[in-house]
């Protein structure tokens, strides 16, 4: 299943009974003020055991890219790098990809 948080909103109590209904077969997908999530609530984000992605266009319109280690580029080839971060930033296009391998989504 798809999970997608367009909120930013959201407490650590409402977050962690969502994250506990993830099985290995889901992915999580920020955008919006949802790719601020990470930044409000690391711990529960540094938990997570499913991939999280975070739509770039909405890393970039909120100046968010230079921020580590809450976000890393999927694209990057820096093994450090990718054990840093949870959340991975993706394009529309990845996003896209995602949706014709995680169904069905839920928008929360």
């Amino acid at each position: 299943m798809l999970y997608t948080f367009a909120k930013a909103d959201y407490d650590s109590q409402t977050l962690t009974r969502h994250f506990a209904h993830l099985t290995p077969q889901d992915c999580l997908v920020l955008w919006q003020d949802g790719v601020l999530l990470p930044l409000k609530h690391p711990a529960l984000f540094a938990r997570l055991s499913v991939p999280c992605y975070a739509l770039e266009n909405d890393l970039t319109a909120r100046n968010l890219h230079e921020i580590l280690p809450h976000f890393t580029d999927n694209k990057t080839d820096n093994e450090a790098d990718k054990k840093q971060s949870k959340v991975r930033s993706i394009s529309l296009t990845d996003f896209v990809d995602l949706t014709e391998k995680y169904f069905p989504q839920v928008g929360l």
